[in-house]
Parts: C-alpha cells; structure tokens; sequence
C-alpha cells in the first residue's frame, strides 16, 4: 500500500502543488472550506443456513470540495480523482462566495496523536480463515443446544484513508480501520420460536475477532438472549420506574440527548436544550461526555473531517450543561470552538456536527442497591430500533431483551415493551447512577441527514422514574 503522505497523489498521478493552487483559488473570499479526498476498502463475508451466502470486496474513492460563506455552502464531488475534475468542482463551488468578502476561518490545530497504524486490518487475515471462522460460530451454536434452528452470522471489515487540504496549504491525514462481526440464533421450544443476537467491533484487525474466546463469547450471549426470551410474558403497561442495564442501553442517551446537543440544531434554536448553556437540564451526578480518542472504539479519530483534532467534551457536568458538539461552521456561527465533531458519511456527504463515543459517567451507587430500590418497575438491558423527535425530545425505543421488577428483585422477562418518553424530563427523571459505567461492545451506527456513521455509546446502571412503558399485557 502506498505511503499515505502520498496515496492520493502518487498513485493518481495528480501533482500536489497545482491541486492546492486550485483549492487556493476556489476559497477566495470564502469563510471556510477544504477538499476532502478518501480512499475507501471494504469487505464483507455472510453466512447462513449452513453455508457462505455472499462474499464481496469493494473499493470506492472520490473527493468533496466545500465552499463556506456566511450559512451558505457550496459543494461539489466526484469519484474521478483527477486535476481536470477537481478544477471543474472548484467552478461550481466558487459562486456561493461571489461577491462576498468574508475573513477566513483559522486553520485546525494540529495534533501529534494517531490512534491507528498504516497497516491495512483487511490483510490481517486470509479469505479461507474468515470462512473459516464463520463456519466454526455457526457449528458451534448448533452444538451448544439442540433447540437451536438457524444459525446466522458476518463478519465485515474496512480501511479508510482521509486527506485534507486547505486553501493555506495545510494538509490533515488520518488512518481508519473499522472491523464488524455478528451472530444472530432463533431457537425453537415446544412451537415457540425466539431470537436473540450478539455483535462486536472496533478499528483494529481482525485479530481479536478470530480468538476462540471472544467469538464463542459472543455466540453463548446470543444463545442466551434467545432462551430467555422463550420464557418472556407480555410487558405490562403505564408510567413506572425503569432501571436501565450498563452499556449498549446507552443508544437510548445517544438518540433521546445526545442528537440534541448537536450544535447545528441548537444554532438554529430547533434543539430542546437550545439556549441553555450554563443551566440545569439534569439531575444532580449526570455527567455526559462525547469522547473520540478512545483508542479502538468505533467512534474514535485522529481527526473529524474537517482535520479538527478529535477531544474529550463535558456535554453536561453533574447535570449543568456545559458545550454543544461542534463542527467548524456552526462553531464559527455561534461564536464558540469546534469540537472534533464534524463528520461525514463518505466524500459524497457534506459535514454535519455529530457525536462520537457518547457516554455517562458511573455514580456511586451498587447496581444490586438500584434494583433493590424499586418496588414495582422494568429492568431494561438490550434495545433495538427506535425513534426521536430532535425538536421535542420525545422518543420510543423497543426493548429486545428486559424483566419485571418484582418488590426489589428481578422477575420473570417481558415482551414486546417499549419505553417512551421525553429526552430532556428523563434527564431530570435519574434518581440512582451505578458504578458500573461500561461501552457498547462496538456495533453503533448513528444515522442523522441521510448519513450514516459508526460511534459509541455507554452508561452505568440508571434508575429512571416515570417512564412510560408500551406493554402487551391484558389489563
């Protein structure tokens, strides 16, 4: 593989120096901008009903170049990386700043962090052992129990390089790896059929994903999920305290809060939390961070993709709300500092502020002494789909794996529940945080504006009261 100081330029064929003097050229007078150039890797590998159901590989590489003034953003694309494509973007997004003499924007800092090496995590393993390793998950969840009827599982793999060049010459480089796996089982007892899943990931190889001792982890959990779902009884229904599980149940802050402290939509007042900076907008102990330098998660960079150093970012601070997440223009409109938090789907997606790895910080609290706390209510652990309005916060969420709480103690799993609520009351709403924070174990994908991205989410045990449960129980 090429070295990636000179990937997009080498191997192309394009000389560096008359490119820059287009993108110099297309800038003039504009507030911001840079071209974005990406060379994309992937691949995937399915397995079901006993067999390789699809194997594929793909490259994909293209540039974007973007044209600030004021609110307006001129941008163009195109998968021809050549000098001749380049030049007739920079005519088009040349017209969003004619006639307009703004001061451009100062360049990112620069930042001496890598979190991943040039090596490419597709060649850390051979086609015939990616095969090879899902035939053993599928053969091992059909050894394990014999109500086991199907066996589902993938393992997906990619490698991105991002360069960034801006009208001052300045150039931003970063290294993404990003490695999937997934393993779905329906089982089968007495005519009732349930399911239950587990997925895993990171940027990184594949190494850690091909260990006996992760894969066949991941395969128990599943199994787990599906045979506990075959004693489940229908969820009851009304408001009632909800305890909510460490890790993945995190989404539910990712979607119901998170979205809203974005800054484009705090900018243009569209946010519940627009306008609240410095105020109290949840419980006392509520600490929320965005934190995209976590080596390996899947929300972590170097660098977003405007070459903003990615950072640490105290969202809300023992319930005071205390910064938005912020890409450069929305950062530049609202009179504050970019974030790291620009991101993009591909060179084909303009940058909209998103989050990262987006997480609570752990309370004090034993995750035993919450349960204990609650009379009557729903213990909730794994979720799946749901929904939220931005502009009110309210949200509905679908629990794929959760229980009864029965005078303290956890009861029989339920259903067909469904939480719902409002973002900003539910903050207020925590009464008990656990000291058990802990990540998703790497499967996050966050979609906002057609777009979607990989990110993190986590949380320690929550005690939240007034929830509304959706339930299927006969009253």
């Amino acid at each position: 593989m090429s070295n990636p100081s000179d990937l997009f330029f080498s191997r192309t064929g394009m000389d560096r120096g008359r490119v820059q003097a287009t993108v110099a050229e297309a800038l003039k007078g504009a507030d911001d901008g840079e071209l974005f150039l990406e060379y994309r890797q992937s691949e995937s590998f399915s397995f079901d009903d006993g067999r390789l159901k699809a194997a594929t590989f793909d490259t994909t590489q293209g540039f974007g170049l973007r044209a600030v003034a004021g609110e307006a953003t001129g941008y163009a694309h195109a998968s021809d990386l050549s000098e001749e494509a380049i030049q007739r973007a920079a005519n088009t997004v040349r017209a969003v700043s004619r006639g307009y003499s703004g001061e451009a924007a100062l360049a990112p800092a620069r930042t001496n962090a890598k979190l991943y090496t040039d090596i490419d995590p597709l060649q850390t393993a051979s086609f015939e052992t990616k095969v090879k390793l899902l035939e053993d998950m599928n053969a091992y969840a059909r050894a394990k129990d014999s109500r086991v009827k199907q066996v589902s599982c993938s393992v997906t793999g990619e490698w991105q390089q991002v360069e960034i060049l801006r009208a001052d010459g300045a150039a931003y480089r970063d290294i993404r790896p990003l490695v999937r796996i997934n393993v779905s089982v329906i089982v089968e007892q007495d005519g009732r059929q349930e399911s239950g899943s587990f997925g895993g990931g990171g940027r990184g190889g594949y190494e850690v994903y091909l260990q006996p001792d992760y894969w066949q982890a991941g395969v128990d959990e599943a199994l787990r999920q599906a045979i506990v779902s075959l004693g489940s009884v229908p969820a009851p229904a009304g408001e009632m305290a909800v305890v909510l599980g460490p890790g993945w149940p995190g989404i539910l802050l990712h979607e119901a809060i998170g979205h809203g402290l974005e800054g484009d939509s705090n900018r243009k007042g569209t946010s519940t939390f627009a306008g609240l900076l410095g105020q109290r907008i949840a419980a006392p102990g509520v600490t929320v961070v965005d934190d995209g330098t976590l080596d390996g998660r899947r929300g972590s960079l170097s660098i977003d993709d405007e070459g903003t150093p990615s950072q640490r970012n105290v969202l809300i601070e023992d319930g005071i709300l205390k910064n938005y997440m912020q890409d450069r223009q929305n950062a530049r409109l609202m009179g504050m500092k970019p974030t790291g938090n620009g991101r993009r789907q591909s060179y084909a997606d303009q940058v909209l502020p998103r989050m990262t790895n987006t997480y609570m910080l752990a309370g004090d609290k034993d995750p035993a002494e919450i349960l204990a706390s609650v009379k009557n209510g729903v213990y909730a652990t794994n979720f799946g789909g749901g929904q939220v309005d931005t502009t009110s916060g309210k949200f509905v969420f679908s629990c794929t794996e959760a229980y009864l709480i029965e005078n303290g103690k956890v009861g029989a799993p339920i259903k067909g529940a469904t939480l719902i609520g409002n973002g900003a009351d539910a903050l207020t709403q925590v009464k008990m945080i656990g000291n058990d924070m802990k990540l998703d174990t790497g499967v996050g994908v966050c979609g906002k504006g057609g777009q979607s991205v990989p990110v993190g989410v986590g949380q320690p045990t929550l005690r939240i009261d007034g929830l509304t449960i959706g339930g299927t129980a006969q009253g």
